[in-house]
């Protein structure tokens, strides 16, 4: 065994991803308009399918509790990732990007996640396992994550100047108003979204690691949460703005995942009831957004 699975496990996983990566980037660019739609639709049910078939798998080889456990790790970084999606489009707002280039650096991204991710969770499962005391450090981590999410975003729209500003001034100092061209401003784009998913994975990879130690469940129930993340975001474009609630139902994610991490020691809450959490708080979350009047709709109070 190697990292929680045997070696080829791990290779073959790569494989799959890097083929899916490749497909997303070559296949799916290419189209435009209803077709566009079309296949980011396809190829988001894909992924999806992708994830349920995995964990079957992990389910039928290794028991119910795996199979649970990858799809609350899987879940609840969906869940986070959504919120995420929000902020990359207001930053491709202010850096002004067209479509095909949000794809593109969407892609780029998305594919250093996956390298920074694995450092991330391969630590924290380290830590873990060396230091018991550390779980009390997640717990109350998640548990800042959750309050910080509670407090409404009336300053979203300026978050995402913060790491374009600063990417801009990084790179400014280079001849000819590099920083400034096309290819500057796309290279911008990508630091800033790594930027963006870091801190946006300082909050989820604790909370995946609430619900499972097992470094290949927890690593590819995350991996195959943010594939498909460049596909659902031209999908929901025009809804993250309506999706205004969302955040009430992570914080509550959040919460409830940090205190199950702090009280694991006295109160044992199965995987189930987790799982069980996880979804209906962001059904209702999301269900209340729905339902809800726009806000240009709304009548004045």
């Amino acid at each position: 065994m190697s990292a929680g699975a045997p070696l080829l496990y791990w290779i073959v996983f790569f494989i799959v991803v890097g083929l899916v990566i490749a497909f997303d980037l070559v296949l799916l660019g290419r189209k435009e308009g209803a077709q566009s739609a079309g296949a980011h639709l396809a190829f988001f049910l894909f992924v999806v399918a992708l994830a349920a078939a995995l964990g079957f798998w992990l389910a039928h080889t290794r028991g119910s509790q795996s199979g649970l456990e990858f799809a609350s790790g899987y879940l609840i970084e969906f869940s986070l990732s959504i919120d995420n999606l929000f902020v990359f489009l207001v930053m491709f707002r202010s850096f002004g990007m067209d479509t095909e280039k949000q794809e593109t650096a969407l892609t780029a991204g998305i594919t250093g996640s996956i390298v920074m991710r694995a450092l991330f969770m391969f630590f924290g499962i380290a830590l873990l396992n060396r230091f018991s005391w550390i779980e009390y450090v997640f717990g109350a981590f998640l548990l800042f994550a959750a309050a910080r999410l509670l407090r409404k975003k009336e300053k979203s729209e300026d978050a995402p100047e913060r790491p374009k500003q600063l990417v801009k001034r990084w790179v400014a100092w280079l001849p000819g108003d590099w920083a400034a061209s096309p290819q500057g401003i796309f290279f911008s784009a990508v630091v800033a979204i790594e930027l963006v998913d870091l801190a946006f994975a300082l909050d989820s990879i604790p909370a995946v690691l609430a619900v499972t130690r097992d470094p290949f469940i927890a690593y590819t129930s995350n991996i195959l949460a943010v594939l498909g993340l460049r596909s659902l975001y031209f999908l929901l474009a025009g809804l993250l703005e309506r999706l205004r609630y969302l955040h009430f139902g992570l914080a509550a994610i959040l919460a409830f995942v940090g205190l199950k991490m702090i009280a694991g020691r006295w109160v044992q809450v199965s995987i189930g009831i987790s799982l069980g959490v996880i979804v209906g708080t962001v059904a209702i979350a999301a269900a209340a957004s729905l339902l809800a009047a726009p806000p240009a709709q709304r009548e004045p109070s």
